[in-house]
């Protein structure tokens, strides 16, 4: 008998946290933003100011200082975008398709454009 859940194929996200990426499609298509953090198990990244979603909060007590969360409201924050949806931006601005380049034991994300190394 066969699992009901899938297992997906885990491969490796080229775009790591503190890149700058431009979104390609979806409500923020054509903004850029610096990479804040990235999900790999879900293949998703939040992106600085960008897919901004609304959390309705009530006030509750914590112990200490006072902070968004105990005030209550409606907060705002980045909300997850699918890798598939963004693309590097190389030194000039442009975006690219990353490919992977080996020397060694090392590897290097190379921009497929112009073939400059990335890292």
């Amino acid at each position: 008998m066969a699992r009901a859940t899938a297992s997906r194929k885990r491969r490796t996200l080229k775009i790591r946290s503190g890149d700058n990426v431009k979104v390609i499609s979806g409500k923020d298509r054509g903004k850029t933003g610096r990479v804040l953090r990235v999900v790999p198990d879900k293949e998703r990244l939040f992106v600085e100011g960008l897919n901004m979603i609304k959390r309705h909060t009530r006030p509750h007590q914590v112990a200490g200082a006072q902070s968004e969360a105990a005030m209550g409201g409606v907060i705002e924050r980045e909300g997850p975008i699918h890798v598939s949806n963004v693309m590097l931006l190389d030194a000039k601005g442009q975006p690219t398709r990353v490919g992977i380049e080996r020397e060694g034991s090392q590897r290097f994300r190379v921009a497929k454009s112009t073939g400059t190394r990335l890292d």
